[in-house]
């Protein structure tokens, strides 16, 4: 692989590098939450019910509802299934370095699930390095096949979580008509003191009018463009960036540990 000695360098570093952050949080003054509303949404309160879970007990995926999600080269690294796992009641998804590979990891239930519409969400811990993110969110299949988001469906960034941002931050994106006249609504960023410690739920609810951004209940944002309105399948990742610049301050490993996925429609 490519810059086998640069990444064997890095490697040497990031054992000792779990804590550290490219910056501090964007300000110390920073609001508790800045959700639109501080009221818990309940999905069964709203006539929601659930559809589709994981728990992730056991000690292995459930491939009935997950399969390993593109194994093979991903930016500067390689998705590998060794970096996904199930142990103590949850799903581990992880980033590290071997040798010479950097390595993420990824899972979907595109084979498995597909959906239109409902409240999807994952209770999770976000990993502790700065380059590699964590992130949980949905996809169409035919995404590339056209620009109508109607017709073709959406990316929809339930969240990512780039700690080089702030360790309380987190942000939401919408992408469309994947190819050269891709569209994108975002980066929406969502703040909350002690995002980065212990576990957060993290929700969508995707309705035909409307995306509804949430963590631990509190919605933080709601967008209307980029519509789907086509069955789609979601992700779960530890993703790898595009350049070693990206993950000079990472952490190896890291992991990004799920507790549950749950789906509700009505």
């Amino acid at each position: 692989m490519k810059n086998t000695f640069a990444i064997l360098a890095l490697s040497t570093g990031l054992l000792f590098s779990c804590q550290v952050s490219e910056k501090k949080a964007k300000t110390e003054s920073a609001p508790k939450n800045t959700a639109l509303s501080q009221e818990v949404f309940d999905p069964a309160a709203s006539g929601y019910k659930l559809v589709w879970e994981d728990n992730f007990d056991g000690s292995e995926l459930d491939t009935t509802k997950w399969k390993i999600r593109g194994t093979g080269p991903r930016r500067i690294g390689y998705n590998d299934p060794s970096m996904v796992s199930v142990s103590d009641g949850c799903l581990n998804l992880m980033y590290d370095i071997k040798k010479d590979s950097i390595m993420g990891s990824a899972v979907g239930t595109y084979e498995t699930f597909n959906t239109t519409y409902g409240y999807f969400e994952c209770r999770g811990q976000l990993q502790k390095g700065v380059g590699p993110w964590a992130a949980f969110w949905m996809q169409s299949p035919e995404i590339s096949n056209g620009e109508d988001p109607a017709v073709y469906g959406a990316e929809i960034d339930i969240f990512e979580y780039f700690n080089g941002l702030g360790k309380d931050l987190m942000t939401h994106c919408v992408h469309w008509a994947y190819g050269p006249n891709q569209k994108s609504v975002g980066q929406q960023e969502s703040t909350m003191e002690g995002l980065s410690e212990g576990f957060h739920t993290f929700s969508l609810e995707w309705t035909p009018e409307k995306y509804a951004f949430y963590i631990d209940g509190l919605k933080f944002h709601e967008l209307n463009e980029g519509l789907s309105h086509i069955d789609q399948y979601m992700i779960l990742s530890m993703e790898i960036p595009a350049t070693l610049e990206g993950i000079k301050n990472a952490c190896a490993p890291d992991t990004f540990k799920v507790d549950y996925v749950k789906v509700y429609k009505k």
